[in-house]
């Protein structure tokens, strides 16, 4: 049986989706049949949503697998140089749409599962998110895995194959309760575990020195056993691994050590070694100084870099021969990009390798570690900054400290403090201010600086961001040796944040350009030509509209809220953080609802207000923030007066799969925090690609692209960085000043004071009624007024949806340089030495069923 297609569909039916041959449906029904009765042990009558979520997975899987095999024996074959991108956060989300876009199966998958009398959605749906990240800097490590094998790079992320992931937000009683993600209870079909590759890793005991070198010895070993997902390029038959590994116990305890019953503690104390890949750390822009972290971020830089090791050495796929023992040649064969201070930890490692195991002399060592890395920051808040104490890390590593202290004055090393000292002679501030370890009442290992010292590059990740960065935080080192740092704003993977979750606007977009976009953005510019034609600017509101109505029905099924469609959705989606502003968007929500209030027969703007993400389940001030959000919604909503005029929604769990539905039907983007504070941002390049036209500050990426889009299609607001410098500078920031003399502030403000949104208990917001007239760091008020008059502007122009809509093409048009692809093809030419390619590889052979 087949469904005969309605235009919408036969609209799909255009490449973007992929070609629904006769031939494939049939193979994939016969698959898909194979695998349930085979790999699943069931047959239809007693098989759930679940199993046929994982026949399906293991069929479009089949479709990997050949080309994974190919893409390594291919390396191998061609000997390229490699990059390793080692992060401890892999934020990836789901896989089966993804890979069935980069594979250009849907049309026909969905096709097979039609005939099957299955429904898509729910399938998908099936599938738990891989949530192995916080926020933006493990989602961009996603993105990154996509556009490496997209532009044909032998890359490999490394990480850490988390048993619970980022925990599961529930909004109980207007509060933020977490729950335990336990991702991996059914099976993750897409992992393949590779126990030939396990590693040993060591901790604690202690050094020798000896005539033939420094021995590390009792030491205590916990086994690295690897997971492989394949990481799909977009329709190049390139298959790259992502290789996350888990904690293992060994298994060596011998029984006569222990006395009667002992027996049954060894086992029990397998897990504590175990713990090490139990679970993610929740936070984002806050270091933790927890030994279990710094057991994390040297688990995974060990394991991995034994990988690296054997790579380099090893002649051919498969093959355990050695050819290669000239580490001279390391940096040419081998770029490792280190995603923030987490994997710091690789320096000292492969210092350690190449002195102590390889036998390689320190000066020689040295400038292959350091031709080999590269740096990447993420943050400049100070709370965010790894300084690990020198007696955490003697007790844990005791010969890597030693490394950290050689380093430190080596006279060979450029940056070193000996080197620093002969440029800056008598200027004994610097020397402290650059040196690795911190002194003070607790020493400690700046890990910032570390990474620094042993790169060859290091980059802040958009334009603003590095500047900042070579001006304040890394100024010292920028002063020492300029070349060393860059530039790389970052970007969005369009297969996942375009085709994947709004086929709709992608379709639209290759009736009018071709489907070259998908691969080289840059093609968006050629919309420009279209921004006046009236069936272009219809169709680009008509998919919106689609978007909105979809997303309107999905809050009604979960929040049980009826949504206006026609209102404009005005979204705050990332990490509850005070830097993020989340609380000056809750004034403008207040503000607004008052002047309703104040003027009900008025013709308002309808705006529905969505805010989400998590706060990290120590950080007492954004829990407070989201019980605030969630109060304002309790009485908005439930207002008569207000009726569907204003809603105020706080989503709940916000994660990549949720992003997936919401970031399609938003009109207005919310980028508001204070300027100077945020690296760069990614949900607001989301936003842009899916036609949301942006609300922010000039900080991180919002600075290129209002650039690329033009300032005059974007809602620019509020103080920018030197603003904010001269106010530090100058009298302060006094929030009573503004307290005082704005009256819609103050009312907003007494109101969250006096118990308002919380009635049944009027003090409960006391402690960020104080924190914004006392403590605030991030200037909310000095934004406010700015912000309330752009939020006006905003208004206005949704009331004439023609050139609203104009301004989304414009949005559109100038979103090519925030793709990951361009991104990842300046980190290859720029850093790694490497060179992008666009070319594919042959298919694998069918003996491996392509």
């Amino acid at each position: 049986m087949s469904k005969p297609l309605s235009d919408h569909d036969k609209r799909k039916q255009i490449s973007v989706r992929g070609l629904a041959g006769v031939e494939n449906v049939a193979e994939l029904k016969v698959a898909f049949n194979r695998h349930l009765h085979f790999t699943l042990v069931k047959d239809r009558n007693v098989a759930n949503k679940r199993d046929y979520y994982f026949a399906l997975a293991n069929t479009v899987r089949d479709h990997l697998v050949g080309r994974w095999i190919r893409t390594q024996q291919y390396y191998y074959e061609k000997d390229p140089k490699r990059v390793y991108y080692i992060s401890l956060e892999f934020y990836m989300g789901r896989t089966l749409q993804n890979t069935m876009v980069n594979l250009a199966l849907e049309n026909a998958c969905d096709e097979a599962i039609y005939q099957l009398g299955l429904d898509m959605e729910e399938l998908e749906d099936m599938e738990e998110d891989a949530g192995l990240g916080n926020g933006g800097l493990g989602r961009l490590a996603a993105c990154f895995l996509d556009s490496m094998a997209s532009l044909g790079l032998a890359a490999y992320g490394y990480g850490i194959r988390y048993e619970f992931g980022i925990f599961n937000q529930k909004i109980v009683n207007g509060w933020q309760v977490e729950e335990a993600d336990d991702w991996l209870r059914y099976g993750n079909p897409w992992e393949k575990a590779r126990p030939e590759y396990m590693r040993p890793v060591k901790f604690y005991g202690r050094t020798e020195h000896t005539p033939d070198g420094v021995k590390w010895v009792d030491t205590q070993v916990v086994l690295a056993l690897p997971y492989d997902t394949p990481i799909p390029g977009y329709r190049n038959n390139i298959v790259n691994t992502m290789r996350l590994w888990s904690a293992k116990a060994p298994c060596d305890f011998n029984l006569k050590d222990f006395n009667v019953g002992g027996y049954i503690q060894a086992v029990l104390d397998r897990n504590l070694c175990e713990n090490i890949s139990r679970v993610l750390y929740p936070n984002d822009n806050f270091f933790e100084g927890k030994e279990l972290r710094l057991k994390q971020e040297y688990f995974v830089v060990a394991a991995t870099l034994q990988d690296v090791v054997r790579r380099f050495k090893a002649s051919k796929f498969g093959s355990r021969e050695i050819v290669r023992t000239d580490f001279a040649e390391l940096p040419n064969k081998v770029a490792i990009q280190l995603n923030d201070t987490h994997p710091a930890m690789a320096i000292p490692e492969l210092m350690r390798v190449l002195v102590d195991e390889e036998k390689l002399g320190w000066d020689k060592a040295w400038d292959v570690c350091v031709r080999t890395c590269a740096y990447t920051n993420h943050t400049v808040l100070p709370e965010a900054l790894e300084r690990w104490p020198i007696d955490l890390f003697h007790h844990l590593l005791p010969r890597h400290l030693e490394i950290i202290y050689e380093i430190n004055p080596k006279p060979l090393s450029h940056l070193s403090l000996q080197y620093v000292a002969s440029k800056f002679p008598g200027d004994n501030d610097r020397l402290r201010r650059m040196s690795l370890i911190e002194e003070g009442g607790c020493k400690k290992v700046n890990m910032a600086h570390l990474c620094i010292v042993g790169s060859h590059a290091v980059n802040g990740v958009a334009r603003i961001h590095s500047e900042i960065l070579i001006a304040t935080l890394f100024k010292d080192f920028y002063e020492l040796d300029p070349h060393k740092f860059q530039n790389k704003t970052n970007g969005i993977t369009p297969r996942r944040w375009l085709v994947m979750c709004n086929p709709g606007l992608a379709e639209v977009i290759a009736e009018k350009i071709g489907e070259e976009f998908i691969r080289d953005l840059d093609q968006l510019k050629r919309l420009l030509k279209f921004v006046n034609d009236d069936a272009f600017i219809r169709d680009i509101a008509k998919v919106k509209q689609e978007n909105k109505l979809k997303f309107a029905v999905h809050l009604e099924e979960h929040y049980k809220v009826k949504i206006n469609p026609q209102s404009m959705f005005d979204f705050q989606v990332k990490r509850i953080h005070e830097y993020k502003r989340q609380l000056l968007n809750c004034l403008h929500m207040i503000t607004y609802y008052n002047r309703i209030k104040k003027e009900p027969n008025k013709h308002w703007t309808p705006r529905t207000i969505m805010v989400g993400g998590k706060a990290a389940p120590g950080y007492h001030t954004a829990k407070m923030i989201i019980r605030l959000i969630t109060a304002i919604g309790e009485v908005v909503n439930h207002d008569p007066v207000v009726g569907d005029r204003l809603k105020v929604i706080f989503l709940e769990n916000y994660r990549v799969t949720l992003a997936e539905k919401a970031i399609p039907s938003a009109d207005l983007s919310e980028q508001i925090s204070t300027a100077g504070t945020e690296a760069s941002g990614t949900g607001n390049m989301k936003f842009m690609l899916n036609g949301a036209l942006t609300i922010g500050t000039m900080d991180g990426a919002n600075v290129e692209m209002a650039e690329e889009a033009g300032e005059e299609n974007f809602f620019i607001f509020g103080m920018r960085v030197e603003d904010v410098d001269a106010m530090d500078a100058g009298k302060g920031y006094h929030a009573s000043e503004y307290y005082n003399r704005i009256p819609e502030l103050k009312q907003a403000m007494d109101q969250i004071a006096g118990g308002f949104f919380s009635p049944k208990q009027p003090d409960l917001f006391k402690e960020l009624v104080d924190l914004l007239m006392h403590h605030d760091r991030f200037k909310v008020f000095a934004d406010y007024e700015a912000y309330i008059k752009c939020q006006d502007k905003v208004n206005q122009l949704y009331k004439n949806p023609k050139e609203w809509t104009k301004m989304v093409i414009h949005n559109i048009a100038g979103c090519g340089k925030f793709s990951s692809d361009r991104t990842i093809a300046q980190y290859a030419r720029e850093i790694w030495g490497m060179e992008p390619s666009l070319e594919k590889i042959p298919q694998p052979p069918v003996m491996y069923g392509a």
